[in-house]
């Protein structure tokens, strides 16, 4: 609460209260099986409106329990969460990693964007995790994923410069998370931050070798914590001046980064580049708290990265 107070001065009210309230809840149909059509029990819910898929549902209609969930026709997915798949935007025919996978819902809204054309790399380093990623896989009839249960690191022999684009939802200490899990709250600790943040880098810096120039990485947190956000793409945009930031379709259904939170990391003249980030806030949107940042290689690809309107590369 200190370090939130600290941040957002006057916005600091109205971010606590959002806290008091219950919070959305989300699924996302399924293309590859749904098709256009919504399902009878699903018609009149409300759309999400960055999500071309996505729709909120009231807490008592449990869909999860209906055998249309167990037949893959949609998946249970937080509203702010969608906003990833959106912001990468993978086109049928392209060749796209999520690098951090389990359980599923990243990988299978990406699925369902391209047709089952092109290739879906889906990893997940714990083995557990991983089965559990393959299942959700299997229900959603996605016909051409791969899933591997390995380090980022390893990957990187087998892929340089392959993927078209990565989707990166980094491990992070979930501060957007504590609203709907008790066990995030439990775990924070500035040293947690700390730790979490080290990490990112490493993985950005594999998915950086992974990607084809003119490709880019989606990376993705659901945290507050500028250390895991701003400070992480200041740093990797240091180590990487063959990136730039893009502005992510979505961008405009939420706020800007923060520039004035890079802190030190940030490269001289280039910290308002920041602004291109985005930040999800749930005083400000019916979803929990996340992050993105869009990386382009190269400095390849559009002011504004519009996958609904970009042509389809075969």
């Amino acid at each position: 609460m200190e370090k939130m107070n600290r941040l957002l001065g006057e916005e600091a009210g109205s971010f606590f209260e959002s806290y008091e309230r219950d919070r959305s809840f989300g699924l996302r149909i399924n293309p590859l099986k749904a098709g256009e059509r919504l399902p009878e029990s699903l018609e009149g819910l409300e759309r999400i409106p960055w999500s071309q898929e996505g729709l909120y549902y009231p807490e008592e209609l449990r869909p999860g329990k209906s055998p249309l969930h167990e037949a893959g026709l949609y998946y249970i997915q937080e509203p702010s969460a969608q906003a990833c798949a959106e912001g990468l935007a993978p086109k049928t025919g392209e060749r796209i990693l999520d690098l951090c996978a389990a359980p599923g819902g990243k990988s299978t809204h990406l699925a369902g964007k391209m047709g089952q054309k092109g290739l879906l790399v889906c990893n997940e380093i714990h083995p557990a995790r991983a089965k559990i990623l393959s299942q959700n896989i299997e229900r959603m009839g996605i016909g051409n994923a791969v899933v591997t249960n390995m380090e980022p690191a390893g990957l990187v022999p087998l892929f340089r410069e392959f993927f078209d684009g990565i989707a990166v939802d980094a491990p992070c200490s979930g501060e957007g998370m504590f609203r709907k899990d008790e066990n995030a709250r439990l775990e924070w600790s500035p040293g947690h931050v700390a730790m979490c943040a080290d990490r990112q880098d490493q993985i950005l810096d594999c998915a950086a070798r992974m990607l084809r120039p003119g490709g880019r990485i989606l990376y993705s947190t659901c945290t507050f914590s500028p250390e895991e956000n701003e400070q992480t793409a200041a740093r990797f945009l240091e180590r990487h001046p063959e990136f730039c930031l893009e502005r992510p379709c979505c961008a405009g259904f939420f706020s800007e980064g923060r520039p004035e939170w890079a802190g030190r990391e940030a490269v001289s003249g280039d910290a308002e580049d920041l602004r291109k980030t985005v930040r999800i806030w749930p005083h400000e949107t019916n979803g929990e708290g996340h992050f993105l940042a869009l990386f382009v290689k190269n400095g390849a690809g559009a002011e504004e990265w519009d996958g609904h309107t970009a042509q389809e590369s075969g």
